[in-house]
């Protein structure tokens, strides 16, 4: 949000784009976990949880790692928040195979 407020002309749809982007992979991450807890699916693979957790190209390091590259290259942010934006959606799509597998 900080990008579209500082330059709205060059980084409006950009953070739109990414704001959405990160909205899908949260949402698809979320629905996942309370249709496995309602159909009783469990994991201990990534370490106990109170929720079934279901992976993706996007996690907390690479997110982590794009914030900091973005504000080394603030320049660089429209390309950089489509680019990561796009990966996201790669997650999104990524989940909805594995849940359409795991939840017939």
């Amino acid at each position: 949000m900080g990008f579209a407020l500082a330059d709205p002309e060059n980084n409006g749809l950009a953070s739109a784009f990414l704001i959405f982007a990160f909205i899908g992979t949260s949402s698809s991450f979320l629905a996942f976990a309370i249709s496995a807890k309602k159909q009783g699916i469990s994991s201990n693979a990534h370490g106990r949880k109170a929720f079934y957790y279901l992976g993706g190209l996007t996690e907390g390091t690479e997110t982590i790692l794009f914030f900091i590259i973005i504000c080394i290259y603030p320049e660089s942010f429209p390309i950089l928040a489509v680019v990561f934006g796009s990966i996201c959606w790669i997650t999104v799509v990524g989940r909805f195979g594995s849940s359409f597998t795991l939840l017939r």
